[in-house]
């Protein structure tokens, strides 16, 4: 089997928007694309059939520590991992839990050697070193996996972000010695992605950057972005890293964002986006439309018999009208969560096939800026 590789077919004439091919063991996906965010093996209130139907995903995501906490490792590999576990037979993309394992754990403690922390579950504690998650992404079995990093929040300051960037970078070398020195698990390629940090300081983002970009890998990653600072930076940071990272490689930006967002990184370079946000807004009544935003709570909804979005794809959100989606929310039915969560994916993934038919034809730029205004209307 083969290792990943990445086919940049076009890019935009009058911005650094690509579209391109990333070619995996388990299929191609085609760029600028959004990932569904499958935290513990299931994108929330979803199935895998209807992720393939009405969203019409490509690849979606697993988070390690997640994962790891439960179900487990033990089932996982006596699954044959995480693909025949829960029946996605397309590319999975494997979070190394950094994020969590700093955001969640409760008294984590960072060493050299890894991050000690305990489980939001039960309390017990657990040792991740870069090793010690090379293993146990190898075993659940994601077809991209991520290295092990330190996130650092926003703000932070020079010193701290510093030391942070240069821990991400011995980790990252203990990454790729594990990696290069462990078999593929399933019988399919399994690649590693480095992940740039360095908080909101240019000079160590270009760092990070180059540093990254040194190591060769089949695709490269943007962390520690879109955590709380202003948007205008996050565009800055990005726009930089893409600047340095290769050409060549994919480029994968954590954890962005809105579908305004998504443009206006595409514009700058990013191949690859995820978010919880179509999925977690959803289910607190927040739908994305090609018309902009809507709270289907309010009553103005009521009596809205239209559908949820007729300017995209999706036959779900030209089947079900508005005014029965907030029935639904309000009455707090589970299929009213399902709903918004379907219809909000498949806008996500509408869009970024538009972004890539307007970038194949060279009028991207134009139509991005005609419809990051629009998708930021409250309607």
């Amino acid at each position: 089997m083969a290792a990943l590789t990445f086919d940049l077919q076009h890019t935009d004439s009058s911005s650094k928007a690509r579209a391109g091919k990333i070619i995996t063991d388990h299929g191609d996906i085609f760029t600028p694309i959004f990932m569904p965010v499958g935290t513990v093996g299931s994108v929330k209130a979803v199935t895998q059939e209807q992720l393939k139907a009405d969203v019409q995903a490509q690849i979606i995501l697993g988070n390690t520590y997640h994962l790891y906490l439960r179900p487990g490792l033990e089932v996982l590999e006596a699954a044959g991992g995480l693909h025949q576990f829960n029946s996605w037979d397309r590319p999975i993309l494997t979070d190394s839990g950094g994020y969590q394992v700093f955001s969640l754990a409760a008294n984590r403690k960072l060493t050299e050697e890894g991050a000690l922390f305990q489980s939001h579950i039960d309390g017990s504690k657990h040792l991740f070193t870069p090793e010690r998650v090379m293993d146990i992404q190898r075993i659940i079995g994601g077809d991209i996996i991520m290295a092990f990093d330190e996130c650092p929040p926003y703000p932070s300051d020079y010193t701290y972000a510093r030391k942070s960037m240069e821990l991400t970078h011995r980790w990252l070398t203990r990454c790729i010695d594990r990696f290069s020195s462990t078999p593929d698990k399933y019988g399919y390629t399994q690649n590693l992605f480095p992940i740039v940090q360095g908080s909101t300081y240019k000079d160590l983002r270009t760092a990070s950057a180059e540093f990254v970009a040194a190591q060769g890998a089949t695709g490269n990653a943007i962390g520690g972005l879109s955590v709380g600072e202003p948007t205008e930076m996050m565009y800055e940071f990005t726009g930089h890293c893409c600047d340095i990272l290769p050409v060549q490689k994919p480029r994968y930006l954590m954890g962005v964002g809105t579908p305004w967002n998504i443009l206006e990184c595409i514009a700058l370079g990013v191949d690859m986006f995820d978010c919880v946000m179509p999925t977690r807004n959803g289910r607190n009544a927040m739908l994305f439309t090609s018309s902009g935003v809507i709270n289907i709570d309010n009553k103005k909804w009521e009596k809205d018999f239209s559908p949820l979005d007729e300017g995209i794809d999706c036959a779900l959100s030209h089947y079900y009208n508005k005014a029965y989606l907030r029935h639904l929310i309000k009455a707090k039915e589970i299929l009213g969560l399902q709903l918004a969560s379907i219809h909000n994916l498949a806008f996500y993934l509408w869009l970024v096939r538009q972004a890539r038919a307007h970038i194949m034809a060279g009028t991207f730029t134009g139509w991005k800026n005609e419809m990051v205004p629009r998708l930021m209307t409250r309607l």
